[in-house]
């Protein structure tokens, strides 16, 4: 994995900072694989040789992104470094769906 894609290094940090928020177990285990499947997809995406199949695995980030924000909201976490997070990344994986 590649530290220079500083996408992926955000929405990594941003699964960590979803991992403390409290919630009720039938949410925070939402939470804990939707924001997880943010970096993985990511992950993976970024694996693929054509632009194509990069553009497909982003996109679905961007759906499990949306879907992470969405339960934050449910929950009423969205506050402090865990926004700050969320608009970063908001903005990177938006970028690089377009760029595809």
């Amino acid at each position: 994995m590649s530290s220079e894609f500083r996408t992926l290094n955000i929405a990594i940090e941003f699964a960590r900072q979803c991992r403390v928020v409290k919630a009720p177990q039938y949410l925070k285990e939402q939470l804990d694989r939707s924001s997880s499947s943010v970096a993985l997809n990511l992950a993976e995406g970024s694996a693929k040789g054509s632009r194509l199949d990069r553009y497909r695995f982003y996109r679905i980030a961007l759906g499990s992104f949306r879907e992470t924000e969405t339960t934050l909201k449910i929950i009423g976490a969205n506050t402090g470094q865990l926004e700050e997070t969320r608009r970063k990344l908001a903005g990177h994986i938006t970028n690089l769906c377009k760029s595809q």
